[in-house]
């Protein structure tokens, strides 16, 4: 197993949080409150918004548990496998008439983090 490959995994995804949390928070809560959702669904979106910031954070987190524990290389597996549905669904969207997704980090960062990871353990 390549722990650098591992450990870059979830450098990767923890960066990810950090940047979805607090520096995409200040855009997205600026632009969701400009909108014309009414107040529930506005808080029904930035609890969606800090849900991907947690998941983000405890993959990465426990990508580095992996990659300190090697004998818990399963526990990456739902990582791997949730990073990858993400990013195909980011692509399927993206291709389906939502272009904007295609432009927005969630693909790679997603679909980086499950392949340094699946190929770490692999």
């Amino acid at each position: 197993m390549e722990i650098w490959l591992l450990s870059s995994a979830a450098l990767l995804s923890l960066f990810g949080a950090f940047f979805h949390g607090v520096l995409g928070h200040r855009l997205y809560i600026g632009n969701i409150n400009a909108s014309d959702l009414v107040s529930l669904g506005k808080s029904l979106s930035l609890v969606s918004w800090h849900m991907f910031t947690i998941f983000l954070l405890i993959g990465g987190g426990s990508l580095a548990w992996v990659a300190t524990n090697l004998s818990m290389k399963l526990l990456a597996y739902p990582v791997i496998l949730i990073n990858a549905l993400g990013a195909l669904m980011f692509l399927g969207l993206g291709l389906g008439g939502h272009r904007q997704l295609l432009r927005l980090p969630g693909l790679y960062l997603m679909g980086g983090t499950a392949t340094l990871a699946w190929l770490a353990i692999h």
